[in-house]
């Protein structure tokens, strides 16, 4: 189980305060990545398929970083079943 609140956009760890969103007022928010939530906004007007394709453009760090071997049809599959049970992605 992760320790780390997680962004529920992009999935991300949030494992530091920098690495944590911004509310309008400057706040830091344990909801949303500094990547995707900045002044109490989205960063990007993106679809669910389209964030799904840019987490691939990290999987090389992230096999490393896990120690896991995902390749990218594998890692495509997992986050079509993750990503859309989190908050910014559920219908």
């Amino acid at each position: 189980m992760n320790e780390y609140p997680i962004c529920q956009s992009c999935g991300m760890p949030l494992e530091t305060p920098e690495q944590m969103g911004t509310e309008s007022d400057g706040s830091r928010t344990q909801k949303y990545c500094a990547y995707c939530y900045q002044n109490g906004a989205f960063t990007n007007d993106i679809t669910l398929d389209e964030m799904i394709e840019s987490n691939l453009k990290y999987l090389k760090e992230w096999n490393k970083e896990t120690g896991e071997d995902f390749t990218a049809d594998t890692a495509r599959k997992e986050l079509q079943a993750y990503l859309p049970t989190l908050e910014r992605w559920k219908n």
